[in-house]
């Protein structure tokens, strides 16, 4: 007789995608993002074809004639260096069961209705981009945040078909906090943004997230399993990364 032996992805194969092992570690994080993975096994064998409709609601406006940005969205786009330290004007909010980072100068600058929007077109406005729109993934509103801030794709119809699965239970309330960020890639097109998570115990772990530029704002972009985000990953050093000061 041939024993086979199972790993703990091979476990997760038979359960639905939201109690895979690894949505769990994601959404212990920061409770917004999807396991990756064939979308068959994140469906636990559902069929997870896009079929999740837009919200009507509040819209980002476009760009204007000239080419300029919406009305009442103006940033300092001046510092294109890969950031050092974080900004000076950083604050920290509550949102979807969690306190993230704003910044008055890389935003976001305006809020119309659940979409907080305008960052500045610079890396550290990547960082901020990243940072907000994940987090809103958790929030009751996040159809019309995806319609607006996930990049178009096959990607997203698959996040919006999976996250339209779940039971809304109200935004997860988490320990874990944000402790920093690193660059990794930057160009005025797209930015990679590793994000650097600190758990109760005092263990860190970091994920990836991108993010592209329209011509109006950054918008995160799925990847192609729907996840928002990399599998997370321990960090044993934190060097390299930027720390914010409230961590």
């Amino acid at each position: 007789m041939r024993l086979r032996y199972t790993s703990d992805d091979d476990a997760d194969q038979e359960k639905p995608f939201w109690q895979h092992r690894r949505w769990q570690m994601s959404a212990g994080f920061l409770a917004l993002a999807l396991c990756t993975g064939t979308v068959a096994a994140i469906g636990g064998g559902r069929d997870a074809s896009p079929s999740v409709a837009a919200t009507p609601g509040p819209v980002i406006g476009s760009l204007g004639p000239d080419g300029s940005r919406p009305q009442g969205c103006r940033t300092d786009d001046s510092a294109q260096r890969i950031p050092t330290t974080a900004p000076d004007d950083i604050s920290w909010r509550p949102l979807n069961g969690a306190r993230v980072p704003r910044s008055a100068s890389a935003g976001p600058r305006k809020t119309t209705g659940p979409l907080l929007w305008c960052f500045a077109h610079t890396p550290m406005g990547a960082v901020m981009a990243v940072h907000t729109i994940s987090r809103q993934m958790s929030g009751p509103d996040w159809r019309t945040v995806s319609h607006q801030q996930l990049v178009p794709g096959l990607g997203r119809d698959y996040f919006d078909a999976m996250r339209a699965s779940m039971d809304e239970t109200g935004p997860v309330q988490t320990v874990n906090t944000l402790a920093g960020f690193l660059v990794l890639r930057y160009s005025p097109s797209t930015a990679t943004v590793r994000v650097l998570i600190r758990q109760a115990n005092v263990l860190y772990a970091s994920v990836d997230y991108t993010v592209d530029w329209n011509g109006v704002d950054w918008r995160l972009r799925p990847l192609n399993s729907g996840g928002l985000h990399t599998r997370a990953a321990p960090v044993v050093s934190l060097v390299g990364f930027v720390l914010w000061d409230e961590v």
